[in-house]
Order: structure tokens, then sequence, then C-alpha cells
């Protein structure tokens, strides 16, 4: 049975003359020829017609029953169609109740014509493949709402509607914590405490802390030169701080040895007496000298590389003795006086490892053909990083720099390749990068500089008060015969080595006020333009002590000592 359609041949309008007129456009082709809709109606041509066969006259009733048959059928199977094949899927990345401190929020399942809503009002979301992106980072802190709304798949079903209610929050958690915190030694471990409102999970140099309340505590294995404190809460706002963590210097009575110096049984001797006597509790002992010479047995492939390793004394072996009588031992590391790398580098092709002059020749002046390295040089710099570490590990107590400045003389001469900023910053950056990698291998870092560095620190590249943040103690050198006549109102500096020391380190303590760096002067054990012996050399000690500085390092080229010079302590 067909409803209101004819499968007819169509011959044209002259063998229907009085149907043709009612032909629809559009025809059907189907495997029996073209199907033509016409219009059901009771006029000639329909299926009431009079001359139309009896067998194809339907009552009115039938045919509206029919059609609301069709009908009814029609919008069961839409919703079954609805049921069975569903729309696709709305869903907001996230949980509900989520909270966010800004950023996007992505719906997937979207169709091109959703529509997007943000607390009610109408929002522009960007297309990503299947997904909307929602830019949710200029609303306000506080409760919100987003709906996507899906049009309906067929005109009788539903539309899609997707909500999502989350909160902004964009205020970072409260962090105290008290700066700096003092630890009791560098071998041992530190607790770092303070007080993280709103946060949901605090780290100290990425050890979780324990957080009870507003509260939080972690003990770190041993204290760093700088903790890294990081608060978060739950909405992923970050509030840090770093803080500074001091170890107060134990102090010292030291003397200088060379490497060489110290292989030699006739120099260590009478150091290991001063020990037993208990005249001096400190060794300071050279592992990188002005020569560039290494004197134990370094690994470190560039001092290998160069010819540095000299292997003069076992240091291993002289630590586990020098410990072993209750003393502490210094590495004296020479910085950036240092031939040996200078002449490899500069004969290797590497020249700007080298301080040049400013029509690019190596620069020398008194020190000799590549003595001075770039202190700018990040390579160079590393070389004595490594060496500082090295020596950390091996078990020296302290790391002090030696020659870590640029050269004195006139700067406008000087080159210094790659060098950003001024010789005074770029020291104190090296100082800096040096404190963590010794720090972590539980030893102190020292600086030693020129007593001039306090009243004219651009003079050598040595800003004291720049420096004393990145160290644990400063060693000027205050030798009362390198002082100029007159210098600090002291008519003849060598004769008079109280009031030159005692003048020159009140300076050296006003720079570093405020500041857990300690000052250890070197003081002269040796003879230039003036005869020095116990008396003068004890002279300058007490100089030291009237500044309320009780150590201090003693320096002899030769490494002979008076013993008489230093009472037994206590």
């Amino acid at each position: 049975m067909t409803l209101g359609w004819s499968p007819v041949r169509v011959a044209g309008p002259a063998d229907f003359p009085e149907v043709s007129h009612r032909v629809l456009p559009a025809a059907h082709l189907s495997d029996k020829g073209v199907a033509v809709n016409f219009e059901d109606r009771d006029e000639p041509g329909g299926a009431d017609h009079p001359d139309a066969e009896p067998s194809r006259r339907r009552p009115l009733a039938t045919r509206l029953l029919l059609g609301g048959v069709i009908a009814l059928v029609g919008v069961v199977a839409a919703l079954v169609v609805g049921m069975v094949v569903p729309g696709p899927t709305v869903a907001v990345a996230g949980s509900p109740g989520d909270v966010l401190a800004g950023g996007t929020l992505r719906v997937t399942g979207v169709v091109s014509d959703a529509q997007v809503l943000m607390d009610g009002r109408p929002v522009a979301a960007q297309r990503d493949g299947d997904r909307l992106v929602v830019d949710v980072s200029r609303l306000e802190d506080g409760e919100h709402a987003l709906v996507v709304r899906v049009p309906r798949a067929l005109p009788l079903l539903p539309a899609r509607e997707v909500t999502h209610r989350f909160r902004v929050d964009t205020t970072p958690p409260e962090l105290e914590v008290a700066d700096p915190v003092q630890a009791e030694s560098l071998r041992g471990p530190v607790v770092i405490r303070g007080r993280a409102r709103q946060a949901s999970a605090v780290t100290v140099d990425d050890v979780p802390a324990r957080l009870v309340g507003d509260e939080f505590t972690v003990e770190l294995p041993r204290p760093p030169a700088v903790a890294h404190v990081v608060a978060r809460d739950e909405a992923g706002n970050v509030a840090e701080r770093d803080v500074t963590v001091q170890v107060r210097h134990p102090g010292m009575r030291a003397v200088h040895m060379s490497a060489l110096a110290w292989s030699s049984p006739s120099l260590r001797e009478p150091v290991l007496q001063m020990i037993r006597e208990g005249r001096i509790d400190t060794v300071q002992l050279d592992i990188k000298d002005e020569s560039g010479e290494v004197g134990y047995d370094s690994q470190v492939p560039l001092a290998r590389e160069v010819g540095a390793v000299k292997g003069y004394y076992d240091a291993e072996e002289t630590l586990s003795q020098l410990h072993a009588m209750g003393v502490r031992v210094v590495a004296r590391l020479v910085a950036f006086r240092d031939p040996l790398l200078g002449a490899a580098s500069w004969r290797g092709g590497q020249t700007d490892r080298v301080v040049q002059t400013t029509d690019g020749r190596p620069w020398s002046a008194h020190y000799g053909q590549y003595a001075f390295t770039n202190f700018a040089h990040p390579e160079v710099r590393q070389y004595n990083i490594d060496l500082a570490t090295e020596a950390a590990e091996l078990g020296f107590d302290d790391i002090l720099y030696d020659y870590v400045r640029r050269p004195d003389g006139p700067i406008a001469q000087m080159v210094f390749p790659g060098l950003e900023d001024t010789p005074e910053h770029s020291i104190a950056e090296f100082l800096r990068q040096t404190r963590h990698p010794v720090r972590a291998q539980g030893a102190f870092l020292g600086a030693s500089v020129f007593g001039i560095a306090a009243t004219r620190p651009t003079q050598i590249g040595q800003d004291i008060s720049a420096m004393a943040h990145h160290v644990d103690y400063i060693a000027p050198m205050v030798y009362p015969s390198h002082w100029g006549a007159g210098e600090y109102g002291v008519a003849n500096p060598p004769a008079q080595p109280y009031d030159i020391v005692h003048r020159s380190l009140a300076d050296f303590g006003h720079l570093v006020e405020g500041t857990a760096v300690t000052i250890i002067p070197w003081l002269q054990a040796f003879s230039l333009g003036h005869h020095y012996g116990p008396a003068e050399i004890q002279a300058q000690i007490t100089a030291a002590g009237d500044n309320g500085m009780s150590s201090f390092l003693l320096w002899n080229a030769a490494c002979r000592y008076d013993s008489s010079a230093l009472q037994p302590a206590g």
C-alpha cells in the first residue's frame, strides 16, 4: 500500500492533461521508474476521483487514522533513537567543588554550537579539538558556576546541560619562618620551623615538612647555606622563602703550611709539636697554591689535564692524623692566580680563560705571563669549585680562598672576556656559587682579602659587604709591613703592629655588622722592613682580640714559626 504516492510513467502533459499540473517539483527515482508525489486532494486525478479504481479509494477517516499512527510511530522512534544512540557526553575536567588558582577549565564532548555560561553570563571559549577551553584566570576569588548547554539532537529531545561548580582562590599561603636559622654544626642535622597559614603542604629543600595546623617542622641532615621553603595550598598557590642557615665558625689559632712544607719532616714536626703543646688548634694546608700546583692526588679532570696534580702529600692520611690530634684543617685554595691553568688554556686556544690586555695579550705585570686566570669565565670558576668541593668531601673542615680577586693595577688596561658586571659583583657571585656545594659536604667557606679592600674595594675587586653574604668568614691580610706610611694615621705601620692591625680590623668589623660572618685575620709572622719576633706577633694578636676577634692565621711563606710567640691555650 502506498500513501499519497502513485508510481506512474510520466509520458508528458498530453497523456494526463487533467493531472499534469498537480505534479510537485520533486520526483523520486526508484528501480521501477520515477516516483512523483501528488497532492492528496479530492479533485480529479486524486484517489477519490469518481474515475479512480474502487480498490484505490480510502475513506478520509482511515487516512487520518493512518497519518496519526505514522506520526506516533515517528515520535516513539525518535525517543528510542535518543535513548539507544545518546548524544555527546559533556564533561568538565576536575571534580565538582575544585579550588582553582586561575588558569583554564576544559570541557570535553561538546558540539560546535554549544553555549557556555559563567555565572549566568555567556562567555567565549576556544576550541581545542573536541574540547572547549574556558579561561577562568580573571575571575574573582569565590564560588563560580560553569554551565555548558548542548542543543537538542532531535526536535522532541531535551537539550543537554552540564553545571560545574568550583571555587577560585588566588591568595597564596601566609609563610612565616625565622631568618636566619641557627645551626649547631655543619656536619649535624638542623631543624627548620615556621608557620604557613592556609597551606596544605610545605617543603624545605624538597623535603616534606610535618604540618600540624599552621605549624610546620622539618629536619635536614645537614645545614645548607640557604634553605628554600615552599608552601602550597590546595588551589596550587605557592609562597616561597629563601632562609639563610647560619653556623657560627668555631674560630681558629692557625699557621700556614704549603704542600711542600708539609711533606718535609723538618717543617712539619715543629707544627705537630705546637699542636701537642696546645699553642695552635688549626693547620692551614695548601691544596692549590700560587703556582697552580695541586698538592694532593686530586681527581678533578681539569687539574690532571693541565698537569697541576703533584701529590706532595696524602690528603686522607694527613686529615686522619690531624683530626686524631683534635685539630681542624683548613684547605687554602689559590683561585684565580693560576699560571698552570693560564698557560695551558692560552696555548690550547682557550684564551678567554685568561685576563688580557686591551690589545689581546695575556696580562702579566709583576705576576708573570698567563698568571691570572679570568674570574668571569664559567670553566675557570667551575675548576676552582670542583677542587673546593673535592677537598670538603675528603674531610677538610674549611675551604679558604686566596687570590679571589682581579689583578691589582689599572683596570682600564685589563680585559675580562665575558664579564657582564663589575669585578666586585662577579667575585661575590663566584663565592655564592661555591658556598652551596662546599656546605653540602660539611665545610665552612672563607675568603682571604687585601687589607685595603675595606676602604678601596674596586682596586682589587673585593667588596667586603657583598662578599659577607656568601661566606662564613673573611680573612683580611693586615700584615703591618704591607701598609704605607700614614695609613690609618699610623706613621710607621711595620714598627707599630698593634696600631695598624687594630685600626684596620675595626673597619672590617663595621663592614660585616648585621651578618653572621666572622673576621679571622691573617697576621704577620715574618720580617719585612722591621724585625718580627714573639713581641710583634703578640701585639697583632692582642689588637685583633681588642676588636672582639679571637681567631687568627699566622703567615710565613717559609713555614717556620717561633712557638714562643704563642701561648698554650687555657
